[in-house]
């Protein structure tokens, strides 16, 4: 059976050939294989890290499960569909909902994984009936609007949670990213939230040396005087250790929240192999499904011993496509770096350490971008929102999971928010078709047609245009 495992030396193992690309089943030197490993490693860092801090999960336990859950992929697409997997953000809201339920890091993993099962059924659906099943439940603008409310459901988070704690701070780190993400180019600004954090670190040192501490709300939630970078943890923590595991809890409260995040892991599922097969020049939709399932089967894993779930991450893209190189060796040197990272719990307390402040300048952008992103997939699809049929549903669902409206069916079961919202979307407008006018129901572009594209060099010299992605959960 073809792992996808051996890979044959691209040329004289130093660089892409002039206007060649490094194949997937290809590679370099294996000490520039590390290396792009280790490249991949730091795109996804900035992301990977402050998912899990923000959904209240274990960062060591998240890396070392990101690490897995790109080998299953990588194993699973048979090495054709280069890739990393990393904590998605796509939930980030999802936790923040269960934990103020009173849910607890066992109900958030139990809720995802169930969600993990879910997204692996759809890749089977997907594998056996095609991409056009997908686009028969989740048209884009299905699609577009449940990741907008997703991204701006998180608002609240943002403003009630992270920026009081150091707003000074907060606005540094917001405009430093900011002008990182713009001003910056290639490798640089893949990892802008990366650099953000780095920044937001240094700001906070610096300012509790020249100002002491800050009298403020703490991270457990009581206005106290604290210093905004207490590393008192990463001296107690031990060098080499395994992460901290937990069992699911499920409660159903929690699954609905959480399961109309499936919509938005398709859809960064379709755009991430729609965009690696027009890089690598290899037709992909053969393995859209797999793909899918794949990340389904990733999540499960990760989610039954208290990690967070994963999704393809494009910040990775972008690394290939200044590189040139799609390797999946340079993905395994990747997973390999990931799992070492995972048993160094001194190296997970400095993750946890990340001070309110710093995240509060961070999630005003990362947030803001899941969020946009739904606006992304209406302009790649050409969505008409002055038709009516797409309006009404969106805009019903949008302000609905955005204002966290909710439904009380019982004394014990209601909707609001995320759940509501996509349920108003969907419901919405599947009903709306079903009794509007001929003339309002115009055909719209496949899921699967992807929801971004690359810049590459073909593209830059055939004249044609091309698009960029914001980071998700994300991805």
């Amino acid at each position: 059976m073809d792992l996808g495992v051996r890979w044959k030396l691209h040329g004289d193992g130093r660089t892409p050939a002039p206007g060649a690309v490094v194949r997937p089943d290809e590679r370099l030197s294996w000490p520039r294989t590390v290396g792009l490993g280790a490249q991949h490693v730091v795109a996804m860092f900035g992301a990977s890290f402050v998912a899990p801090v923000l959904m209240g999960l274990d960062p060591n336990l998240a890396i070392m499960m990101s690490g897995v859950a790109t080998v299953i992929f990588l194993l699973a697409t048979r090495g054709r569909v280069p890739s990393y997997l990393g904590c998605s953000l796509s939930f980030v809201g999802v936790a923040a909902v269960i934990r103020a339920q009173g849910g607890t890091s066992a109900t958030v993993t139990g809720a995802v994984l169930v969600v993990g099962a879910v997204l692996f059924l759809v890749g089977l659906a997907v594998q056996r009936f095609g991409a056009r099943i997908i686009h028969a439940a989740m048209p884009p603008i299905v699609t577009g609007a449940v990741v907008m409310l997703i991204g701006f459901n998180l608002a609240p988070v943002t403003a009630s949670t992270y920026w009081p704690q150091d707003q000074w701070t907060a606005l540094l780190v917001m405009l430093f990213t900011g002008l990182a993400v713009v001003c910056l180019r290639g490798f640089w600004s893949r990892i802008a939230i990366f650099l953000g954090l780095v920044f937001g670190y240094g700001i906070s040192w610096a300012f509790d040396r020249i100002f002491g501490k800050i009298h403020s709300v703490s991270p457990s939630g009581k206005v106290t005087d604290h210093w905004r970078l207490d590393l008192s943890a990463v001296s107690h923590a031990d060098w080499i250790g395994l992460p901290h595991l937990h069992g699911p809890s499920f409660q159903w409260s929690a699954v609905l929240v959480a399961l109309p995040v499936v919509i938005a892991l398709v859809a960064e599922n379709a755009g991430h192999v729609k965009a690696v097969g027009e890089m690598t020049g290899d037709p992909l939709d053969d393995k859209l499904g797999t793909a899918i399932s794949a990340d389904g089967v990733a999540s499960v894993l990760s989610t039954a011993v208290g990690g967070p779930p994963n999704t393809t991450y494009s910040e990775n893209i972008g690394v290939m496509a200044a590189t040139r190189v799609y390797s999946t060796a340079a993905y395994w040197a990747a997973a390999g770096f990931a799992l070492l990272f995972g048993v160094c719990p001194k190296f997970g307390a400095v993750v946890a350490a990340i001070p309110g402040g710093v995240l509060g300048g961070i999630t005003v952008i990362l947030y803001g971008m899941i969020g946009l992103l739904g606006a992304q997939i209406w302009i790649n699809a050409k969505v008409d929102l002055r038709n009516p049929l797409n309006l009404v549903p969106a805009a019903a669902g949008i302000i609905i999971g955005v204002g966290n409206v909710s439904m009380k069916f019982t004394d014990t079961f209601s909707l609001s928010g995320i759940a509501l919202g996509t349920l108003v979307v969907i419901t919405g407008y599947h009903a709306l078709r079903a009794f509007a006018p001929p003339h309002l129901k115009t055909q719209e572009p496949l899921l699967d047609e992807g929801t971004s594209t690359y810049d590459t060099e073909a593209e830059a010299e055939n004249g044609s245009p091309a698009g960029t992605r914001a980071p998700h959960a994300k991805s």
